[in-house]
């Protein structure tokens, strides 16, 4: 078996209403009690992500994101335990509407809703090493690799991206993951053990590697639905207190190395 390897690796492109909660272990073992009675573990439900952000040298991208504009991007290196390609993807998330011409119900415009929306294209991880050293392009990837028109218009963007900003690797994020699947697309993790460094930013664990949350008492929920909430989620959530809040976890990461930066 392949730790971390889904079906949702080969796609290339989606989007999705999504919400994040900061929760407690107590918390979770509540939820998780009804989440196993209303839904199935994903194929492959344990992951190990490794996900590798591009920046600038001063952290623009980050800081954008920290600020909560309406439209934000990253651009990072999404790896996966035990598998042995690289996703390089753009992440957008609007925060009231889809992505360009969309727009959600405008009701939604007064609430904590994202859309999330991935564009991302795959390569090996030795191809993956050629880009980092300035030796391939993604366009020149995504053409020897190519498996549908729309990946080299991808590959474009991830290129202009990184080319426009000057983006280069800055921090490595990696944590375990649990999710879940219903047939109406509902999806819910878990991450756990999350952990960063900011330099020798290859995917694999180091001694030098901090926890974001070293008592071990958090853990990240990610709701991500293609519509409305199920009701006994909604009423699960609301015994146990738990509601929706900002929270990313590249921001609180670059925070805490600001912190550590300036002791």
């Amino acid at each position: 078996m392949i730790l971390g390897y889904n079906k949702n690796m080969d796609e290339k492109k989606f989007n999705r209403v999504e919400k994040k909660y900061l929760i407690t272990k107590s918390q979770y073992d509540a939820i998780i009690q009804r989440i196993k009675q209303k839904m199935q573990e994903d194929q492959y439900y344990q992951s190990e992500i490794y996900n590798l952000y591009f920046d600038t040298d001063n952290y623009d991208l980050i800081i954008q994101s920290i600020d909560q504009p309406a439209f934000k991007e990253k651009l990072r290196a999404r790896s996966y335990g035990g598998y042995d390609k690289v996703f390089l993807e753009i992440k957008t998330k609007i925060r009231g509407a889809a992505y360009r011409d969309e727009i959600l119900d405008p009701d939604d415009l007064m609430k904590d809703v994202n859309l999330g929306y991935k564009r991302r294209v795959l390569i090996t991880h030795h191809d993956f090493e050629m880009l980092r050293k300035g030796k391939n392009t993604v366009g020149d990837l995504a053409a020897q690799h190519i498996e549908q028109p729309a990946d080299l218009q991808i590959a474009k963007e991830i290129d202009y991206m990184i080319k426009h900003f000057d983006l280069k690797p800055k921090i490595l994020v990696y944590y375990n993951r649990e999710s879940y699947r219903n047939e109406d697309g509902l999806r819910i993790t878990f991450d756990t053990n999350l952990k960063y460094r900011n330099r020798s930013l290859k995917f694999h664990k180091k001694s030098i590697d901090k926890a974001l949350f070293p008592d071990q008492n958090h853990i990240i929920m990610e709701v991500k639905a293609n519509g409305g909430l199920p009701l006994w989620l909604v009423r699960t959530m609301s015994t146990e207190h738990v509601y929706p809040q900002r929270f990313s976890k590249i921001g609180k990461i670059y925070e805490q190395i600001r912190k550590e930066q300036n002791v």
